[in-house]
């Protein structure tokens, strides 16, 4: 009886010990406090409706949802007017950025009311950091392939926006984001961040398992370096628009909430 106890005791170990997929001061860091605001960041090349399917989901979670019409023109502008948003909301904020958004919520998640942040297929850049310089350690992603480039405006051929920007949308869908698409300034992807908000606050990341536009790899490495509760989502890049409820629920445990 007494060996029995043992083999039970050691098999509950080896089983607590493969369910814990992160270190315990990940985990320690990543307990958030209940939040009751959400600031969603878009990216490159969208808008902020980019969120509309994932928005109803937090607002029927009972939280205040605010999705930021961020400047594309430079990081400077974008970082202004999402610390614009953060400083109407009252109470815990949970911070969201997807894509190049990624890199927002880094410079402006030092605010004193955000929580969390979460990241989606996103940039996590440190501080002073040379995106570019990490971009390459990775292997280049496809959908750069169609960068149109016009007076320091970027945007993505049609082409390459419906096969890899929006590559597991529904090709109408992806042609309705196309042509709502915004310029981004070619600055946005060289500008370096001046703070790093993902050192002291609890983070979040879901990979996107098939993104086309940011390697999956370098989505791990940012997730990774940040000790961040990961996870990963068989989507393209739009993870937000053809995976919603994964991406809402993984902000509602940013949020210290469920369903």
């Amino acid at each position: 009886m007494k060996l029995q106890k043992m083999l039970a005791a050691a098999a509950f170990s080896l089983i607590a010990g493969a369910v814990t997929s992160f270190p315990a001061d990940a985990q320690m860091a990543n307990t958030s406090v209940v939040a009751r605001n959400v600031v969603l960041v878009h990216g490159a090349w969208a808008d902020g409706s980019s969120w509309e399917k994932v928005i109803p989901i937090l607002q029927a979670a009972g939280l205040h949802v605010t999705a930021v019409q961020n400047p594309l023109t430079s990081l400077a502008a974008a970082d202004a007017e999402t610390r614009r948003v953060l400083a109407l909301q009252d109470g815990p904020t949970v911070l969201v950025g997807h894509s190049y958004g990624g890199t927002i919520i880094s410079d402006t998640g030092t605010a004193a009311n955000v929580s969390a942040l979460v990241y989606v297929a996103a940039r996590a850049p440190d501080a002073n950091e040379d995106v570019a310089a990490v971009n390459a350690r990775f292997p280049a992603a496809p959908a750069r392939s169609g960068l149109v480039t016009r007076d320091g405006l970027t945007t993505l051929s049609e082409g390459a926006f419906t096969r890899y920007f929006a590559n597991d949308l529904p090709t109408a869908q992806a042609k309705v984001l196309f042509a709502v698409q915004q310029p981004t300034a070619t600055s946005t992807f060289t500008a370096r961040t001046t703070a790093a908000a993902w050192h002291d606050k609890p983070t979040f990341y879901a990979v996107a398992k098939q993104d086309l536009t940011i390697s999956p790899d370098l989505e791990r490495f940012f997730a990774q370096r940040m000790n961040a509760t990961v996870i990963e989502v068989d989507s393209g890049h739009l993870a937000m628009i053809s995976q919603p409820e994964a991406i809402a629920n993984l902000i509602l445990q940013a949020a210290g909430r469920t369903r």
